[in-house]
């Protein structure tokens, strides 16, 4: 992110991420805080989430048993169940709306060859270094998301000194995608407040 910025040349930035976007948004400004003017994230914390709860656990083995078994098929159906969150079933998400997460990570994981996939240096320290973040920080999150993902993503609202919070009603994990008036509304008047 920091080498496409530069490449750019575009200046300070405000980033916006979704999930591990966002905690590579947050990543870049604690590790490039020149680069960063200030940040949006849904559905994250800093890179070095804490998860505890049963559901996400769960989905977690789900993906990763998938995963070792090559096995696309179970990993969408798992995978897609952020869509819903614990407090819904898939049936109850708009079908546009899983329609077009199944064909984005569809997308993903066929043009990715993971024998080959060298993950990336990990930012380490990111939650006691997030005290640090001198940039404006929303976080807009799905009021139906994993209870885990709310509350990594109300510690880092807690911890960035500007840190703000808000939250799409009826949504979970994406609620740019379920309720895009809603979402763009509120990141609207944030832009509007910091830039």
């Amino acid at each position: 992110m920091a080498a496409l910025l530069r490449a750019l040349d575009t200046g300070p930035v405000t980033l916006v991420g979704l999930s591990m976007g966002g905690t590579i948004a947050v990543d870049t400004a604690l590790e490039h805080p020149e680069l960063v003017a200030a940040l949006v994230v849904s559905g994250s914390g800093t890179s070095e989430p804490e998860f505890t709860d049963p559901w996400m656990l769960a989905l977690f083995d789900e993906l990763d048993a998938a995963e070792q078994a090559k096995d696309l098929a179970a990993w969408l159906a798992a995978f897609l169940r952020l869509a819903s969150g614990p407090h819904r079933r898939l049936d109850d998400v708009d079908p546009e709306v899983v329609g077009r997460l199944r064909m984005m990570a569809t997308d993903t994981v066929s043009t990715h060859d993971t024998d080959d996939f060298v993950r990336p240096t990990p930012v380490t320290d990111t939650w006691a270094r997030a005290a640090g973040i001198a940039v404006p920080l929303l976080a807009i999150d799905g009021s139906l998301d994993a209870d885990d993902h709310l509350r990594n993503s109300r510690r880092l609202v807690d911890t960035v000194p500007d840190g703000r919070a808000a939250s799409v009603d009826g949504t979970a994990h994406y609620p740019s995608m379920e309720r895009p008036a809603e979402f763009t509304a509120i990141l609207r008047d944030f832009l509007g407040e910091v830039t």
